[in-house]
This record gives C-alpha cells, structure tokens and sequence, in this order.
C-alpha cells in the first residue's frame, strides 16, 4: 500500500497543447530562417570585383598609346578623302576596347559599336574619316558593295519600336516609320543606304546596329582574337568578304 502512494503520477499534457507548440516552434524557425536570409542579403550587397595589378597597369598602357597616337595624328596633314564614287562605308568592331582612352570610347559610342562585332554604315566625309581614323586599331572599315549591303539588311536589319527590336520583315512597318521620307519598302532602304541620298542619315538612324556573329569554333590566335578577320583599320574592298564571314 505505501508502495503504490509512492510512485508518482505522470500528467498527461492535452492533444490540442501538443499541436500548439508544434505550431509556435514551426512558426519560429520560419522566421529565423528569413530574418537570417535578410541578413545575408543585407551584408552582401555588391559583389566584389577583384582585379590584379597587372589589368591596371594594361589599362593605363592602352589609354596612354592612344592619346599619343591620337597627338601624332593631329600633327600630320589630314588623309585625303577617298574617290567620289565611294561615298558609303560600313565599319565594323572587332577588337575590345576596354581600358582605352575617353576620346575613344566617345567616337566608338557615336558610331553606335558598343558591343564587339557590331557594324553601322557610315556616310564618307572629312568628319567620319576622322572619326574612323581615331578608332582604327578597334575597327576595320570599308567599301561595301550592293550585294553586301543587300545581305545586311534582308538578314540582320531590326528596328526599334517600343523599346523593342523589330526585324525588318513587314514592308507595312517600314512605310509607316519612314513614309514621309519616300521609303515604302525594304528595297527603297536599301537603294537608299547604298546610294547614299538626301535622306540616308534617317534612314541610317531607322536601323539599328547589325549584330553579326562569329562561328563557334573559328581559328584564333594566343591573344584570343580572330585569324580570319586580320587586322583593324582600312580594308578598300575587303571589307566585304569580312561581312560575309561574319554575316
């Protein structure tokens, strides 16, 4: 009989307790979890770019050989233009230009090559040779022919409408963007690209840069630049058959 008062008596804990703080302990790891996460992304923030000396001192050495190339050519008597039959030029980037000088960078900015293997066409004047002059050890530019210029524009010609680029497919889209100017259609652009008329710049402006390609698995030297494109600069005629390798 005293055996049996001396054990103690375990309470039960109700269900409907059990389950309250399984609910409590759940809800408050949740938000452990979150506020930790919170956190990170707070201490995070931008991620940090670690760069070597060595991209510095190679920045610096690009910009100051090019201001001192742009200086010697300020000295020199300026190129002639070129004949009158050639009036248009289509240049094309196909060398990274980061670390070059301001000046630079400006020019390559107003010819619209902001991104590598790029290409506008360009109107031949004393202002554009000057302009293509600064730029040339990033650019290879010269005379396209009809063909070339044909192949541009039917495969790679986008506008921009609504902040969106739009392939040139639709003839209906080029008169109502560009109607006023006599362009009703993609062989009025063309011929007036080509021939360079009274109305090229709105017609040049109406196109946007072409985004040409480069075939995955093409030769490249140790600095990682391309055998078949050559070097940058002034191509005559060439100028064609790198469209064609690159359209």
């Amino acid at each position: 009989m005293a055996e049996s008062e001396s054990k103690k008596v375990i309470k039960l804990v109700p269900e409907y307790l059990l389950k309250k703080r399984k609910t409590y302990q759940a809800i408050k790891a949740t938000q452990a979890k979150l506020a930790l996460l919170e956190k990170r992304k707070v201490s995070k923030g931008k991620p940090l770019k670690f760069r070597r000396l060595e991209d510095f001192l190679k920045d610096s050495h690009k910009r100051h050989r090019d201001e001192t190339r742009m200086r010697r050519t300020d000295l020199r008597p300026a190129a002639p233009l070129p004949p009158e039959k050639n009036k248009l030029a289509f240049v094309v980037r196909i060398r990274e230009i980061k670390g070059v000088s301001p000046k630079v960078m400006k020019v390559i900015q107003m010819m619209r090559l902001r991104k590598i293997f790029s290409g506008t066409f360009v109107k031949i004047n004393k202002t554009s040779m000057a302009m293509m002059k600064m730029a040339e050890p990033y650019v290879a530019w010269g005379f396209p022919n009809l063909k070339s210029v044909r192949e541009l524009i039917l495969k790679r010609g986008q506008t921009r409408i609504n902040r969106r680029r739009v392939p040139l497919t639709d003839n209906a889209l080029i008169e109502q963007h560009m109607g006023k100017t006599g362009i009703i259609c993609l062989e009025d652009l063309i011929h007036e690209i080509y021939s360079v008329g009274k109305n090229f710049r709105a017609a040049n402006n109406f196109l946007l840069p072409f985004k040409l390609s480069v075939a995955r698995h093409a030769a490249r030297d140790k600095a990682g630049l391309l055998k078949d494109l050559g070097n940058p600069g002034f191509r005559a005629t060439d100028i064609n058959s790198i469209i064609r390798l690159l359209n």
